[in-house]
This record gives structure tokens, C-alpha cells and sequence, in this order.
């Protein structure tokens, strides 16, 4: 549907309106400008390079049996505990994984493994243990990739419930902090897919902890908990049955940002003014689809404060796909255009449907890092470019990040925006008009998705009440949340003007805990300690650190996404602080 109305830039009463002087231009500014560089001759050779290594280790490693998969892991994981038992609390420190800090895909920095503390290796831990077709459940180590993952489970008819879009996401980095993807608006975060998680605690031992054990306590403490509560080792996952292609539907929509938000929720919400009606009728999320037309995938796009494409998806297989008359755009190839681009011409050509092969879908922004690599290559989307170097992309994350001095690690913490902020969904529009205000980046990504109620405090929770007035896409059992994804440049930077992102980001997480939002903990933040708490429920976590041995071994998860370095002074105040709270 195409929204009537305003097409004016949004510019609500009371607006900050506040003029911006002129900032001048540093030796950094020019640095930045002249990535490219680097990334052309040296990130994206390597990136190739690297890429190629990785797949054919788990090409190897596919080739071994499950058995001996599973023979190795059980090797590795005594490893891991006698490496714990090793420990002299007073001599060795807090405990943290080998893992360098370069290699992780998050933009927040993990100073804190300079300061004094005890390494255990899980590196060895990246292979999928088992695919049950018959309990539709996945056993997979932590550093099990999505790319990975879905290599071996689609091609089965298989997939994750939910696969976040990037290939280099890890299982443990989805379950520790974050992970979401178009379906989530049926399934939940990334977490809620879990069937069971393989924890090392503290004190060396194994658990198996599941939503309905003696360890369901620790089961529901373990998202967002950073690994703070233990390590990760192995983790069980839901599988669904999917189909060879997805069925996109692109939709433009323009008017003012609120109209943008109404069509977005639009897009897969049912037609009643809440579900109450729709629980009365059906018993299954299949039944729901069926009845309601609810979509398998959802996002939009927001192009500008007046412009924005809808797009919703269903599973289709490859019989439909290939009947006469029906488009199919093999997404994965290398020359194709940049997802988000592909999308935005629907502003210009109006709604049209194709068909992607499921597992180009699911990676569908990974070439492009959604719009991010405009940054560091502005001719990277040209044909001549895909066409001829295409082939190496994307760049790597942690190759990037070796190429970033600290001033200009700085310089993005200061001057660009990469944040995933939840908010409930019946605050999408005001969460929209807020960050025009503040920040006014563009492209933003919306997707919707379920946070579910608890028998536990979790460090994340539905608005109190919110089942005594259900808005749109509520349930019984979870709330209806949009993942507002911002990650750019703010419009000021772009202009040369003066921009402070510092108090920026205070005062959208300050709009957050206000409006009983959340903030994507895989990046910078600014957060105090108290409102660190204000914003996530401690609860829960804080029984599980003391029940299962984590204080005074693991850091305290505001401790490791505080931002700032640790010293080894910090991480004994740390130690002392966690083992009096």
C-alpha cells in the first residue's frame, strides 16, 4: 500500500531546531575519507583470503562424522574445566575467553582483556554437532557462524528459527548478547529459539540447564548476560521446515514518519484492534499464518523522513517460484545490486513481488553490511566495481578493525551511529520522530519482534500490564517489540556541521528507559551503572551470579560493556565489588 498524505520532512512542533555552526576539518576527518585505500588493496584481499580458509576448515570439518564431532567436543570441554580448576582466584584474576579483541564482530571495545585476568581457549569450539530432522532441534558449538549454520541446514529443507542476516554472527555472540531477523515477529530473539544451553560454570562444573530443569533459573539468566555467568559450550536449537525460496513482497510508502510506522505495523500485524480474537481461533503459529496472513518475514526500510519500503516475505518453493510470469533474483551472486538499494527502487518502479532463494534471503545484507560499506568504499555499489571485485566482499569486520587507529576508533565513537534500540511497538512512531531529532540517520532498519513474558525477572521484559490494553501485535504470552536499527553517519556530519554524539547517545538512552526500551549491548554505550539498571532488569542475573559461583570470576555484564579502559586496578575493584553486592 502506498500511504497518502504529506510528503513535507517531517518537522514536528517543538523540534530541535537549534542551528549547528560550521565544524572545521581535521587530519582525521581526511584519514577517514581516504579508507578506502587500505580496504581496497589490503582488508578486502585479505577478507577473500581469510574467508576462504574459514570455509574450507568447515569443509573439512564437515566431512568427519557427527560421532567424531561429538568425540572432540567432549575432549575440548574437559580441557576447559581443567583450565578452570587451574585457576588461583587471588593470583589469576577475573576469568575471560582467549578471544583477541579484533576478531569479534561487535563495534564495542573489550579493553577490559588488557587488564589482569585468566584466558580460557574456546576456539576449538566451532563445529555443528548434531541436525535432528526428527526432534527438529540443532546441537551447535558457540562459535558455530550463521553462514555456516545455514550452508548445512537449508539445503536439508531445514533453518534456524531465527538467523540473524550476517554470515560471521556467531551462535554464542546471538545467545550471549543479541541476535534478531525478520521472523522474529513469530519467534522471538535469537535466545528464545534455544532449547537448551551446555554452560562450564566457575567452579568447573557442566551443566545442561533447560527451561524445565533444576537449572531453568540459569537457562532464562543466560541472554544478555554477555557470558558472564559462565561459558558457553555447546547450545540445542529449534529448527523449523522451510521452503527453496522466499516470496518478497516490496511495497513503497511516503508521507510523514508516523504514516511510515502505521504501514509498518500494518504490514504483519492482524486486522483486529488486538489478538484477542485471533487466540480465541487458533492454537498454532501455522494456524495464525493461515488465518491472519501473518508474513514468515518482515522489515522496512526508512529511506528519509518521507520515504520508506514495507517488505514481507513468505516461503515458496521451487515450483511456484519458476511458474511462468514470476521473477526470481538469485540475490547471493557477487555483481548483484546492494539489498537495501535493490529495495529502495521499489520507491520508483512501485510494489512488485520476486522470488530469492532462501539462503541468498537470509544473507541478503551481509554484501553491504545493510548500507555500511558505502562508507568505507563510496564507489563500492557501482556495476564496474561488483562486476570486477565483487567477489571479495564484504570486508571483514576484524580486518577493519586492525586498520583503525585509535583515533579514528575514536573518531566513529564520536562521529557515526550503530545502534539497535528495542522499543515496544506502539512507540515506534514517537521513537522515529525522536531520533530525526536527534541523530536524523538514514537509512534506519525496522523489525518487529516478541519479547515474551517470564516466570522469571528477566534482564529484558514486556511494559507492566501491557495485557490489560493489548495493542497490535500483543499476545497472551509476549509483547510486541521493533528493533530500530540506526547505523550511519548523522545528516549534521554529513553537512560539515558540529555534532556532539556523546550527549546524543545519552539522551536516546535516557528516551529508552523512559519508554521501557532496550539498547543492543554489542556496542558503545554510555551508560551509568544506575541507569544500566534502570534500563535492564538485574534481578534474575544477579541471583544467578551468586548462585552459580560467577562473582569474583566472571565480570559483571555492565562492567564488560562499560566503555572505557580497564586497568588492572579496575578489574580487582571489580572483583571486590561483585563479592559484596
Amino acid at each position: 500500500m502506498v500511504v497518502k498524505g504529506s510528503q513535507r520532512r517531517w518537522s514536528p512542533q517543538g523540534a530541535d531546531s537549534r542551528m549547528r555552526r560550521l565544524r572545521k576539518r581535521t587530519m582525521v576527518d581526511y584519514l577517514v575519507m581516504m579508507r578506502w585505500i587500505p580496504v581496497v588493496f589490503v582488508v578486502l584481499p585479505l577478507s577473500f583470503l581469510l574467508h576462504t580458509i574459514c570455509y574450507l576448515q568447515q569443509l573439512w570439518c564437515s566431512r568427519l562424522s557427527y560421532a567424531d564431532r561429538r568425540q572432540t567436543h567432549d575432549r575440548n570441554v574437559m580441557m576447559v574445566i581443567r583450565r578452570l580448576r587451574q585457576r588461583n582466584p587471588e593470583r589469576d584474576g577475573l576469568v575471560c575467553t582467549a578471544r583477541k579483541q579484533w576478531v569479534t564482530a561487535g563495534t564495542r571495545g573489550m579493553e577490559y582483556k588488557r587488564a589482569r585476568h585468566f584466558e580460557v581457549d574456546l576456539s576449538a569450539f566451532c563445529n555443528i554437532l548434531s541436525i535432528d530432522a526428527a526432534r527438529m532441534v540443532a546441537r551447535v558449538e558457540p562459535l558455530v557462524t550463521m553462514g555456516q549454520i545455514t550452508r548445512a541446514t537449508v539445503p536439508l529443507g531445514l533453518s534456524l528459527a531465527v538467523v540473524p542476516e550476517l554470515d560471521d554472527l556467531t551462535i554464542g555472540g546471538l545467545i550471549n548478547a543479541y541476535g534478531i531477523e525478520g521472523s522474529s515477529h513469530i519467534h522471538g530473539l535469537f535466545s528464545d529459539t534455544i532449547i537448551s544451553y551446555e554452560i562450564v560454570l566457575g567452579d568447573g562444573r557442566l551443566v545442561r540447564a533447560t527451561a524445565d530443569n533444576e537449572y531453568s533459573d540459569l537457562f532464562h539468566a543466560v541472554p544478555w548476560s554477555q557470558g558472564t555467568l559462565g561459558l558457553l559450550i555447546a547450545a540445542e536449537i529449534r529448527l523449523i521446515h522451510i521452503k527453496e525460496y522466499m516470496r518478497l513482497r516490496y511495497t513503497p510508502v511516503r508521507g510523514t514518519l508516523r504514516e511510515i510506522s502505521e504501514a509498518y505495523i500494518s504490514s504483519f500485524t492482524s486486522p483486529y484492534a488486538d489478538d484477542t480474537a485471533m487466540n480465541a481461533v487458533v492454537n498454532t503459529i501455522e494456524q495464525a499464518k493461515e488465518k491472519l496472513a501473518v508474513p514468515d518475514f518482515v522489515e522496512t526500510l526508512i529511506f528519509s523522513p518521507t520515504e520508506a519500503v514495507c517488505m514481507t516475505g513468505r516461503y515458496a518453493s521451487a515450483k511456484e517460484a519458476k511458474q511462468k510470469g514470476n521473477v526470481v533474483n538469485k540475490q547471493g551472486l557477487w555483481f548483484k545490486p546492494w539489498f537495501y538499494q535493490h529495495a529502495q527502487a521499489a520507491l520508483e518502479k512501485g510494489e512488485f513481488v520476486e522470488y530469492i532463494p532462501t539462503r541468498d534471503y537470509y544473507h541478503r545484507h551481509t554484501r553491504s553490511y545493510f548500507w555500511e560499506v558505502k562508507l568505507l568504499l563510496p564507489f563500492g555499489d557501482q556495476p564496474w566495481f561488483r562486476w570486477l571485485f565483487g567477489w571479495m566482499m564484504p570486508p571483514k569486520i576484524p580486518l577493519l578493525k586492525i586498520t583503525e587507529a585509535p583515533a579514528i576508533r575514536e573518531y566513529y565513537h564520536q562521529n557515526h551511529v550503530m545502534q539497535d534500540l528495542l522499543v515496544p511497538l506502539h512507540r515506534v512512531a514517537d521513537a522515529l520522530e525522536f531520533m530525526h531529532t536527534e541523530v536524523e540517520v538514514y537509512p534506519i532498519w525496522l523489525c518487529p519482534h516478541k519479547v515474551f513474558k517470564s516466570p522469571f525477572k528477566t534482564m529484558l521484559q514486556p511494559e507492566q500490564n501491557y495485557e490489560k490494553q493489548m495493542g497490535k501485535g500483543d499476545t497472551a504470552d509476549a509483547q510486541m517489540f521493533t528493533d530500530v536499527g540506526l547505523y550511519n553517519t548523522p545528516a549534521a556530519i554529513m553537512r560539515h556541521e558540529e555534532f556532539d554524539g556523546i550527549k546524543a547517545c545519552k539522551r536516546i538512552e535516557k528516551w529508552l528507559i523512559d519508554n521501557h526500551g532496550y539498547q543492543a549491548l554489542y556496542t558503545v554505550t554510555e551508560l551509568s551503572e544506575e541507569d544500566f539498571w534502570r534500563m535492564f532488569d538485574k534481578t534474575l542475573y544477579n541471583d544467578c551470579r551468586r548462585k552459580y559461583k560467577a562473582v569474583g570470576t566472571f565480570m559483571s555484564v555492565y562492567y564488560k560493556t562499560k566503555k572505557g579502559i580497564k586497568s588492572a586496578k579496575d578489574v580487582q575493584t571489580e572483583e571486590q565489588t561483585a563479592l559484596t553486592d
